[in-house]
Formats: C-alpha cells, sequence, structure tokens
C-alpha cells in the first residue's frame, strides 16, 4: 500500500459546508420538519509539504489542534484507521489525506473488499403529507417519489408511524398502510423499505407488515426501540408469513455490544450505525463481527449528502453493504461529480483519497 512516514501535520481548519434539498424535507415519526438541508461542520487537514485532505467532522475539532507538528503515521494507519484518540474528529478528513499522500481512493484503502457500483435508495419520502390537506396526502408523497426517481433513484424509504406523535394512532396506522401500497402501485419493479424511526409498538408493526403483505418491503427500519421479545415475535411473524422483509436497526444511539447479540441471534438483519457519528475508523473495527455475526451493513447516512458518498466508500472497501442510503440534494460549491447516481445505482470513483476536492476558499489564503 506504500507508507505515509516522513509527514507531518502542518495545520488544522475548520469551515462550513452548507446543503441543500431539492425540496423542504418535513417530519418523521418522531421529529419535526428537517428543513431545506444542512450546515455542517467540516475540517481540513495540511501536512508540511502542502498536501491536504479533508471531510465532515466527528466531533469538536478544537483539541485537534494540538496535534499540529505530530507525525501523520501517528494519527492514522492506512489499513487500520485513525490510531491516535483525540485525532477521531478528523476521522475523514486524515483517510482523505492518507488517500491523497499515496495516491488511492479511500476504498482501496479500506480493503477493496466490495463492488464500486452499489444499490443506493431515496431516502428522503417523509412524511409530506402531513402538512397538506387530507385529500392531497397520498398525492404529494407520490410526487416527492417521482421527482427523486427522476433524479435516478429507483427505489424507496417510506417513513411511516405517523400515529406515534402527528395522527391518532389508528389513522396514522391507516395512512402508513395506504402510501405504502400507493407507492408500490406506481413503482411495481421498486425495492421499498419502510422506516418507523421507534415509532411502532409491536402490534402496529405487525398490523402494518400484515396489510402490506403483498408489497413485499425490503426491509422494516427500527420499527420499535429494541428489544429481544418484541424482536422474537417480529421475527416470528416475518417467518410464518414467509415475507422478504429484512430487519434493519442500530440507526439510534446504537449500543453495537447489544446489537450484535441480537443480529447472530437472527433478529436482526442489518445494522446501521451512522456514517459520522459512529465514524469511518470505528466501522472498520466492527465490520468483521457484523460479519461473523452473518448479517449485512448499510451505514446510515441522512442529513448531508457527503455522507451517502462516504457510506458508499465503505461499501466499495469494506464490502457486505447491502444498499446506500441516498441524501438527494447537493453541497454548495463542493464538486462531488466523481459519484454517479444512474438508475439506482451510485458508482464510486477511482480518485485518491475520497475524490471530492477541496471547496474553493476552505482554506485561508
Amino acid at each position: 500500500m506504500g507508507s505515509i512516514g516522513g509527514y507531518r501535520l502542518a495545520s488544522v481548519h475548520t469551515f462550513e459546508v452548507v446543503s441543500r434539498y431539492p425540496r423542504t424535507v418535513g417530519r418523521n415519526a418522531r421529529l419535526g420538519a428537517h428543513g431545506d438541508g444542512p450546515t455542517s461542520t467540516a475540517v481540513a487537514v495540511t501536512t508540511d509539504d502542502g498536501t491536504t485532505g479533508w471531510g465532515l467532522a466527528l466531533g469538536p475539532v478544537e483539541p485537534t489542534r494540538a496535534l499540529v507538528g505530530r507525525p501523520i503515521d501517528e494519527l492514522i494507519d492506512p489499513s487500520i484507521g485513525v490510531v491516535e484518540g483525540t485525532a477521531l474528529p478528523l476521522d475523514y478528513a486524515l483517510h482523505d489525506l492518507a488517500g491523497m499522500i499515496l495516491g488511492l481512493p479511500v476504498h482501496d484503502l479500506l480493503g477493496g473488499a466490495g463492488e464500486r457500483v452499489l444499490a443506493c435508495y431515496d431516502g428522503a419520502i417523509y412524511l409530506d403529507d402531513l402538512d397538506v390537506t387530507p385529500d392531497r396526502a397520498v398525492d404529494t408523497v407520490l410526487a416527492n417519489c417521482a421527482a427523486d426517481h427522476a433524479a435516478g433513484y429507483r427505489s424507496f424509504k417510506l417513513k411511516i408511524g405517523r400515529g406515534h406523535r402527528w395522527m391518532d394512532g389508528a389513522a396514522g396506522l391507516a395512512r402508513d398502510i395506504e402510501v405504502t401500497r400507493a407507492v408500490r402501485a406506481a413503482y411495481p419493479d421498486a425495492d421499498l423499505l419502510a422506516d418507523a424511526n421507534d415509532g411502532f409498538t409491536v402490534a402496529d408493526a405487525l398490523q402494518y407488515l400484515q396489510a402490506v403483505q403483498d408489497c413485499e418491503l425490503f426491509w422494516l427500519e427500527e420499527p420499535f426501540l429494541e428489544d429481544r421479545a418484541d424482536l422474537a415475535r417480529l421475527r416470528a411473524f416475518l417467518r410464518d408469513t414467509a415475507a422478504p422483509t429484512l430487519v434493519a436497526d442500530g440507526e439510534a444511539r446504537p449500543d453495537v455490544a447489544a446489537l450484535l447479540p441480537l443480529a447472530a441471534d437472527g433478529l436482526i438483519d442489518v445494522l446501521l450505525m451512522d456514517v459520522v457519528s459512529y465514524g469511518l475508523t470505528a466501522w472498520r473495527k466492527i465490520m468483521p463481527a457484523v460479519l461473523d455475526a452473518g448479517v449485512a451493513a448499510s451505514p446510515h447516512a441522512w442529513g448531508d449528502p457527503l455522507k451517502t458518498l462516504y457510506a458508499a466508500q465503505i461499501g466499495a472497501g469494506l464490502g457486505n453493504v447491502l444498499t446506500v442510503e441516498g441524501v438527494p440534494g447537493t453541497v454548495v460549491g463542493v464538486d462531488t461529480g466523481g459519484y454517479r447516481l444512474e438508475s439506482g445505482r451510485l458508482q464510486v470513483p477511482m480518485t485518491a483519497g475520497f475524490g471530492i476536492p477541496l471547496p474553493d476558499g476552505a482554506l485561508p489564503d
């Protein structure tokens, strides 16, 4: 792979990246409107010879400035990830930097175990129907699906759980079912995923799955707070009905030590720890255990469109990523053209690092 020895960290610089969704994104089962796109903190790290890597920050950056002057190979081992604990907020930036130094894409640093063209679903079908009159509800969701289909998506994750907070329980569940069936009718060949954001009870989940059984959901995500007995009831239902639906979990406040036994026991099929809050180095460490448990991964990426690209690099590098969560939108002033979404498949570039040039004006003159 080559060596990153002989380089020292010369500077750590933060800047903001602004993302814009193609439309205002509404509520999920638990949270209010998600808005027009986030403003996120990014960090650029530069060596003493002027080589720069950058990425979204994983936490407070200020303490990492004490690392200036340290050899880069004391901060990151390209074959492992970040090896200096205080450098973890620089996780993505240091991986980008290592790739730039070695002239390798990050997915090669990760081992190149996966494909460079990955399935990518639309993660932006939220509960926007709650913000229009009931007679327009289904049409609003279908319009969002149509817009994202035109942008290249062929699979859709539908937010459900309307009865948890926003509607009467029975009415909310009925709307969840109505929307799911309408999207299936409009897109008979699409993979449909459903995400309750822990807004269901186990009884809700079983009633929902029974009602949409012929829709053949690809997965049901975070139906309720992780509970072994409830997950066992869900698994028994899926087994008894021969449903192809997978159970995906582990996004919200993941207790990975508790999730892995549930996965190994056949109660969870896909683990979802977040791209940024969990981190790239953490994913590198945990993936062997995920494989040992016999389950797949799909790092949660909602929020910033850059997270989708990071998740794709993880899939191409570590393998075992079933599908990538797509975040429709753009990052202002950032060239992500090396990644191409065509007919529901996202292609990862072969350029060094993450293949995303440092934005103009990100570093001080």
